[in-house]
Protein backbone atom coordinates (compact mmCIF):
# COMPACT_ATOMS: atom_id res chain seq x y z
CA UNK A 1 0.00 0.00 0.00
CA UNK A 2 1.34 3.43 -0.68
CA UNK A 3 0.21 6.56 0.60
CA UNK A 4 0.97 10.51 -0.28
CA UNK A 5 0.32 12.60 2.89
CA UNK A 6 0.75 16.27 2.45
CA UNK A 7 1.29 19.01 5.12
CA UNK A 8 1.94 22.93 5.32
CA UNK A 9 -1.30 24.57 3.79
CA UNK A 10 -3.08 27.03 5.32
CA UNK A 11 -4.17 31.19 5.33
CA UNK A 12 -1.54 33.97 4.25
CA UNK A 13 -1.95 37.44 2.83
CA UNK A 14 -1.26 38.61 -0.76
CA UNK A 15 2.04 38.29 -0.56
CA UNK A 16 2.89 35.72 1.91
CA UNK A 17 4.90 32.29 1.54
CA UNK A 18 3.68 28.66 2.13
CA UNK A 19 5.63 25.48 1.89
CA UNK A 20 3.63 22.46 1.23
CA UNK A 21 5.13 19.10 1.76
CA UNK A 22 4.32 15.61 0.81
CA UNK A 23 5.55 12.30 1.86
CA UNK A 24 5.16 8.67 0.19
CA UNK A 25 5.38 5.86 2.26
CA UNK A 26 4.52 2.07 1.62
CA UNK A 27 6.31 -0.18 -0.88
CA UNK A 28 7.98 1.96 -3.27
CA UNK A 29 10.53 1.37 -5.54
CA UNK A 30 11.08 4.76 -7.12
CA UNK A 31 8.96 7.86 -8.20
CA UNK A 32 9.43 8.57 -11.71
CA UNK A 33 7.52 12.21 -11.23
CA UNK A 34 6.57 14.13 -8.72
CA UNK A 35 3.63 17.12 -9.00
CA UNK A 36 1.92 19.22 -7.65
CA UNK A 37 -1.86 20.36 -8.86
CA UNK A 38 -4.31 22.59 -7.41
CA UNK A 39 -7.78 22.87 -7.97
CA UNK A 40 -9.52 26.25 -7.44
CA UNK A 41 -13.11 27.11 -6.58
CA UNK A 42 -15.40 25.56 -9.43
CA UNK A 43 -12.32 24.90 -11.61
CA UNK A 44 -10.91 22.10 -12.96
CA UNK A 45 -8.06 20.91 -11.56
CA UNK A 46 -4.77 22.11 -13.19
CA UNK A 47 -0.93 21.40 -13.36
CA UNK A 48 1.37 23.92 -10.67
CA UNK A 49 4.52 22.27 -10.96
CA UNK A 50 6.15 18.54 -11.82
CA UNK A 51 9.72 17.18 -11.36
CA UNK A 52 11.38 14.55 -12.07
CA UNK A 53 13.16 11.91 -11.11
CA UNK A 54 16.49 13.40 -12.98
CA UNK A 55 15.37 16.93 -11.18
CA UNK A 56 13.91 18.33 -14.44
CA UNK A 57 11.64 20.85 -13.25
CA UNK A 58 8.01 22.62 -15.54
CA UNK A 59 6.42 25.52 -14.56
CA UNK A 60 2.25 26.59 -15.03
CA UNK A 61 3.11 29.95 -16.61
CA UNK A 62 1.09 31.47 -13.46
CA UNK A 63 3.65 30.74 -11.32
CA UNK A 64 7.02 30.90 -12.79
CA UNK A 65 9.42 32.79 -10.93
CA UNK A 66 6.88 32.24 -7.59
CA UNK A 67 6.95 28.88 -6.90
CA UNK A 68 9.81 26.42 -6.22
CA UNK A 69 9.30 22.28 -6.74
CA UNK A 70 12.38 20.25 -4.84
CA UNK A 71 12.22 16.76 -4.13
CA UNK A 72 14.23 15.13 -0.97
CA UNK A 73 14.76 10.99 -2.66
CA UNK A 74 16.33 9.87 0.78
CA UNK A 75 13.06 11.41 2.62
CA UNK A 76 10.34 10.53 -0.34
CA UNK A 77 9.34 14.18 0.11
CA UNK A 78 8.36 16.56 -2.39
CA UNK A 79 8.16 20.59 -1.66
CA UNK A 80 6.07 22.91 -3.24
CA UNK A 81 7.85 26.31 -2.04
CA UNK A 82 5.55 29.10 -2.93
CA UNK A 83 6.03 33.01 -2.81
CA UNK A 84 4.30 36.01 -3.20
CA UNK A 85 1.06 34.52 -3.25
CA UNK A 86 -2.14 36.00 -4.94
CA UNK A 87 -6.08 35.33 -4.17
CA UNK A 88 -6.16 33.52 -7.28
CA UNK A 89 -3.49 31.05 -5.73
CA UNK A 90 -6.14 29.78 -3.51
CA UNK A 91 -7.16 26.62 -4.48
CA UNK A 92 -6.76 23.04 -2.57
CA UNK A 93 -3.61 21.85 -3.77
CA UNK A 94 -2.69 17.96 -4.34
CA UNK A 95 0.35 15.80 -5.09
CA UNK A 96 0.74 13.23 -7.46
CA UNK A 97 3.18 10.46 -8.11
CA UNK A 98 4.16 8.48 -10.69
CA UNK A 99 5.95 5.98 -8.98
CA UNK A 100 6.91 1.49 -9.40
CA UNK A 101 5.83 0.28 -6.71
CA UNK A 102 6.97 -3.65 -5.22
CA UNK A 103 3.90 -5.90 -5.81
CA UNK A 104 2.72 -8.54 -2.85
CA UNK A 105 3.95 -11.29 -5.74
CA UNK A 106 7.25 -9.59 -5.82
CA UNK A 107 6.96 -8.31 -9.14
CA UNK A 108 6.70 -4.24 -9.77
CA UNK A 109 4.32 -2.24 -11.22
CA UNK A 110 3.83 1.44 -12.39
CA UNK A 111 1.02 2.98 -10.48
CA UNK A 112 -0.16 6.45 -10.15
CA UNK A 113 -0.77 8.19 -6.15
CA UNK A 114 -2.87 11.13 -5.54
CA UNK A 115 -2.54 12.92 -1.99
CA UNK A 116 -5.75 13.82 -0.02
CA UNK A 117 -5.19 17.67 -0.56
CA UNK A 118 -4.35 20.95 1.19
CA UNK A 119 -5.97 24.18 1.52
CA UNK A 120 -4.06 27.27 0.27
CA UNK A 121 -6.27 30.38 1.30
CA UNK A 122 -4.93 34.00 0.09
CA UNK A 123 -6.38 36.97 1.58
CA UNK A 124 -5.84 40.45 -0.96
Amino acid sequence: QVQLVESGGGLVQTGGSLRLSCAASGSIFSINVWGWYRQGPGQQRELVARITGGGSTTYADSVKDRFTISKDNVRGTVYLQMNNLKPEDTAVYYCNADLVRRRTDGFRSRAEYWGQGTQVTVNS
